[in-house]
């Protein structure tokens, strides 16, 4: 999946002149919790959070110090360089840079200007999606064998069943790669059938569990 599939095209933004103050108003109007600051061009040139901005506000009991903060330019408080992604990434890529940079939001770049931004809600709600969790379904899960035509014969098991697989997702075993745990959302609620199938054909499942008491 592209990241302009997922991206927020209307952003908010204010200029580098633009006061705290303003920048506050902003953030509690719209409930956002990022504004990227961009000059006449639309280039982005830093961005302030939420979090940048209560920071910078001295506490209520402190009117005066309070007002003359709020005065201040946005650019005093905004970060920068901002790390920038473009329409055309791979959400699965800027996933890492989410993860190993521990961003709120990342604004998307095209040909020099902001067209977009995704947040790390965006993210969570794009990795619902992928992995099928928002439709009623079953989870299974398998351990097999990593070698060519494994994911085909499950595949067939599936459409022998007339059962529909919502997502698919794989996964390292942590016991060794001579296999690796498939983890499937299919469409039924009931999935012991397809599970006892998949079971007949040699294959370990690791979800759902085998009923206590069960033959």
């Amino acid at each position: 999946m592209l990241v302009e599939k997922i991206m927020k095209k209307d952003v908010y933004t204010l200029p580098p002149t633009a006061t705290i103050q303003e920048a506050l108003e902003l953030l509690n109007k719209k409930r956002i919790r990022h504004i990227p600051i961009i000059d006449e061009a639309h280039h982005i040139i830093g961005i302030v959070s939420d979090r940048d901005v209560r920071d910078a506000t001295p506490s209520v009991l402190d009117k005066e110090a309070k007002r003359d903060v709020l005065k201040k330019p946005i650019r005093s408080i905004m970060s920068h360089p901002v790390v920038t992604i473009h329409p055309l990434d791979f959400v699965e890529d800027i996933a890492r840079v989410f993860y190993d940079e521990a961003f709120g939001c990342l604004p998307v770049v095209s040909e020099g200007k902001l067209v977009g931004i995704v947040s790390d809600k965006d993210m969570l709600h794009t990795l619902i999606q992928l992995t099928g969790t928002h439709k009623q379904s079953s989870h299974i899960e398998l351990k097999v064998p990593h070698q060519p035509g494994e994911l085909a014969h499950i595949f067939s098991i599936f459409g022998k069943k007339k059962i529909n697989i919502i997502s698919l997702l794989i996964y390292p075993n942590q016991e060794g790669d001579e296999h690796k745990v498939v983890v499937i959302r299919a469409q039924t609620i009931h999935p012991q059938p397809i599970v006892e199938e998949l079971s007949h054909a040699g294959y370990e499942i690791i979800w759902p569990k085998p009923l206590v008491g069960a033959e």
